[in-house]
């Protein structure tokens, strides 16, 4: 609970369809060049744990388990302003994520898409209900089994007599730029961690946060490393495929792995879904005259979220949101990540002095 919890909660959420698919990391880092997708992972690396430590610790210290609770606590009236950026970023990731699962479902399966949305909202809603023990829960689970997949798709194709992908990234080269990649990327991941700091209310003292913050900043970059390695096989060709992994997979592995791997996707993308949605829960119930919502209400959330996005999907306004997305990130970046480097910090000095 102390150190594997928040690190599977974390790697659960971010790892969704662009993650998972591999585009994201064609897009941040092997298109810099198989030496220069590494300098850029390790850097994003760096990244992940500097702002999660920070963020855990802050949270840890001052007792802050929810996003509106912490933005209060750390910059004060401005704290709005993350909440409309997070509110942006929600609907733009649940409607990506909906819209995936139900792809993924439709192509596999033929499963029309229209129920393949319904049984993503009715599995979000049912692992929403059963509260934040069941949610770390099925987190955790499922985050080992996703591991054990993503394993099963390295080993495969290195292992691959013609992929001989160790020896080509032996001898990448690094694009002049490696580094843009290893910054925007942590960017455009970092946003959804002080939602899901109902995981890291186990930490007791300060080794344990940072700990934690440590391992969940290795455990995201991992699969990504795993990712670029395997493209070596196939590159530069793999630059131009919309959905690396499954172009891998048809060249280089077994074709049973190919429905393994897009069932694991499919694990993630629901997780992606509960996760960003019980990150808005627990801040719902920081106000609450209760304290905490029946199973009922939780679930009505999420399916009233759910719904939501998928009509803005239809509406085109998920488009409008995406061409502001880099617009956001710089906006995560002034309002989260470096008041939380410079005012956290500078307040857990003071605090530890007093």
């Amino acid at each position: 609970q102390v150190y594997l919890v928040p690190a599977a909660v974390f790697v659960s959420v971010v790892i969704g369809g662009g993650y998972g698919t591999g585009r994201e990391v064609v897009e941040f880092f092997t298109q810099h060049g198989l030496a220069g997708g590494l300098w850029g992972l390790a850097l994003a690396a760096f990244v992940f744990a500097l702002v999660i430590g920070c963020t855990y610790e802050y949270a840890r210290t001052f007792e802050l388990y929810d996003y509106r609770s912490f933005f209060r606590h750390l910059i004060g009236p401005f704290w709005i302003l993350f909440e409309i950026l997070y509110v942006m970023l929600f609907l733009l990731v649940l409607a990506v994520v909906s819209s995936g699962a139900a792809s993924i479902l439709q192509d596999e399966t033929g499963l029309n898409e229209g129920l393949g949305l319904l049984l993503m909202l009715s599995l979000v809603a049912l692992v929403v209900a059963f509260g934040r023990q069941a949610v770390e829960r099925i987190f955790t689970f499922w985050f080992l089994l996703m591991y054990a997949v993503f394993a099963l798709y390295f080993i495969s194709i290195i292992t691959h007599p013609e992929a001989a992908a160790m020896e080509k990234v032996q001898v990448g080269e690094a694009a002049p730029f490696w580094w843009q990649g290893g910054l925007l990327y942590p960017m455009y991941n970092l946003a959804i961690v002080p939602a899901l700091l109902f995981s890291a209310r186990h930490f007791d003292h300060r080794g344990a946060a940072l700990g934690a913050a440590l391992l969940a900043a290795v455990l995201v970059a991992l699969p990504a490393l795993l990712f670029h390695v395997s493209y070596a096989a196939g590159y530069p060709r793999v630059l131009e495929e919309s959905v690396p992994n499954y172009w891998m997979i048809k060249q280089f592995a077994a074709p049973w792995l190919l429905s393994v791997f897009l069932l694991a996707l499919f694990g993630t993308l629901v997780q992606t879904g509960v996760g960003m949605i019980h990150g808005v829960i627990e801040r719902l119930e920081s106000v609450s005259a209760s304290g905490k919502m029946p199973a009922w209400q939780r679930s009505a959330i999420a399916a009233a979220t759910l719904g939501v996005s998928g009509l803005l999907g239809l509406i085109g306004i998920v488009d409008l949101i995406g061409r502001g997305y880099s617009l956001m990130a710089v906006g995560f970046a002034l309002v989260y990540v470096i008041p939380v480097c410079t005012i956290g910090v500078w307040r857990l000095g003071r605090h530890q002095a007093g």
